[in-house]
């Protein structure tokens, strides 16, 4: 028989306190963080949901592989044994740890892009793109049309439009794409995943190109899952066949074990050109690390490599998407705009239509997250004109595709209970949408501001004679 309940597949024997604040404490300490939930405190937040990396439960089976590990300097055992997982996964000969996903990108980047380049994606994340530019490249966004309507329902939103990256080549030459990447699943574009079809396509394209392809794995798995549940002749195959099939079709990859590592630290790099490999290991040296730990000890490495076999487990993922889903579906059923349908990692609000009476320059998705900080001390993120917004010629600012909240639910970390008070005070905050006010920006950094960046409120002013 098949329930309907799809169950937390592990016990919990060690626990932590959830800190329960008043409304009034919750106000303060917004307040003193300039609106930018980044700041808050961690202990000033009752359900973390600002993102997934780093921030899950490891198993009993990590912490005893981190007790046994080897902390040696260079060739330690637990770099051996971290680098073949990598390799029975990806395929790539060449592996590379670093301490997480945005430094395999800047070591990836530093090496590869020359001012001027052009990196297509179907959607960067911030860290991808952000590393890219400081290089003085340009990350060009080629994501299907439907990965740009929240509401429409389809099973890969996040594949990427593979007719405009013909015309993005043949628009720059192929002499100024140094690589094309592909993010797995689709973070921005609201964890959609990619079809195993869309990526045969996209590396087709490379191929003929001779322009390389590298995937932004590091939520490999859960993409693997939707393909065997979503995939016309996938159904009958494990999630590790799959994911073995999407890596053999790229010539490396960035990974942030933060995610599907299922650890709280660690990344890699991974890829099949030797020579590519060597001058990536030399700027590896020169700031991260010897080649054999990258910035790791001992036991970060042997956590992410059981962890990288954990991940892979059938009931694991089933627990994992099935979770997810249970908070976007509810949202759904209750008239919440979402981007539809759930993905495997988040559920993302769509501020943009719950709050069409505050304009893109008032940061809707902002406003959205710190309502419901401010509610009920859930802490969200904001996806949307903060992260991605550009400055015009003008002065002024283009606003993002989507306005979104994104509420990225850590794994193996919080019960359905936990869920169920996050819906209850989204559905809170759903009510008085309409008196929501905006924020405007009063301090910002010059890359990545969204971490650091400070707010006010928007006062309404009166309409009144």
């Amino acid at each position: 028989m098949k329930f309907k309940t799809v169950i937390e597949p592990f016990k919990i024997y060690a626990t932590q306190s959830i800190p329960l604040l008043t409304s009034e404490e919750r106000t303060r300490a917004l307040r003193d963080a300039g609106y930018n939930l980044f700041a808050l405190d961690a202990d000033r937040v009752t359900i973390d949901l600002l993102t997934d990396s780093g921030t899950g439960a490891m198993s009993s089976r990590q912490w005893a592989a981190m007790m046994d590990a080897d902390e040696s300097y260079a060739g330690s055992r637990s770099f051996h044994d971290f680098a073949d997982c990598v390799r029975d996964i990806t395929g790539f000969s060449e592996i590379i740890p670093t301490h997480q996903g945005r430094a395999a990108e800047k070591i990836l980047f530093a090496t590869l892009l020359n001012a001027g380049d052009v990196v297509p994606n179907n959607t960067h994340f911030d860290t991808t793109r952000a590393n890219i530019e400081y290089q003085g490249a340009v990350a060009v966004d080629l994501v299907r049309k439907e990965g740009l309507d929240p509401a429409v329902e389809a099973p890969f939103k996040g594949d990427m439009d593979v007719e405009a990256l013909k015309a993005c080549i043949a628009e720059h030459g192929k002499e100024r794409i140094p690589l094309v990447m592909m993010t797995i699943t689709n973070n921005s574009g609201g964890g959609q995943p990619v079809s195993l079809e869309n990526l045969r396509q996209v590396s087709a394209i490379c191929r003929e190109s001779g322009i390389p392809f590298f995937l932004d794995a590091c939520r490999f798995a859960e993409n693997a899952w939707f393909i065997r549940e979503r995939e016309e002749g996938q159904s009958g195959r494990t999630p590790k066949e799959i994911a073995k099939d999407v890596f053999a079709l790229a010539d490396g990859c960035t990974m942030s074990a933060k995610k599907d590592g299922l650890a709280n630290m660690g990344g890699f790099l991974a890829m099949n050109d030797k020579e590519l490999a060597r001058q990536c290991r030399n700027l590896l040296i020169l700031t991260e690390g010897f080649p054999t730990y990258g910035g790791l000890a001992g036991r970060d490495l042997a956590a992410v490599a059981q962890g990288l076999k954990e991940v892979l487990d059938e009931e694991y993922l089933r627990y994992r998407i099935g979770s997810t889903a249970y908070v976007g579906n509810s949202l759904t059923e209750a008239g919440v705009p979402i981007v539809r349908p759930p993905g495997g990692h988040a559920v993302y609000i769509d501020a943009k239509a719950l709050l069409p009476h505050i304009p893109p320059h008032q940061y809707p998705a902002q406003a959205l997250a710190t309502a419901l900080y401010l509610s009920g001390g859930v802490r969200g993120c904001e996806i949307g004109s903060v992260m991605f917004g550009k400055k015009s010629p003008d002065g002024g600012e283009i606003p993002a595709p989507m306005e979104l909240v994104r509420l990225a639910i850590p794994r193996r970390t919080y019960t359905q209970s936990h869920m169920d008070y996050v819906i209850e005070v989204i559905l809170e905050v759903v009510k008085r949408a309409e008196t929501l006010q905006g924020l405007r920006i009063v301090e910002e950094a010059p890359w990545l501001r969204h971490f650091t960046a400070r707010f006010e409120p928007v006062r309404r002013t009166s309409t009144r004679a």
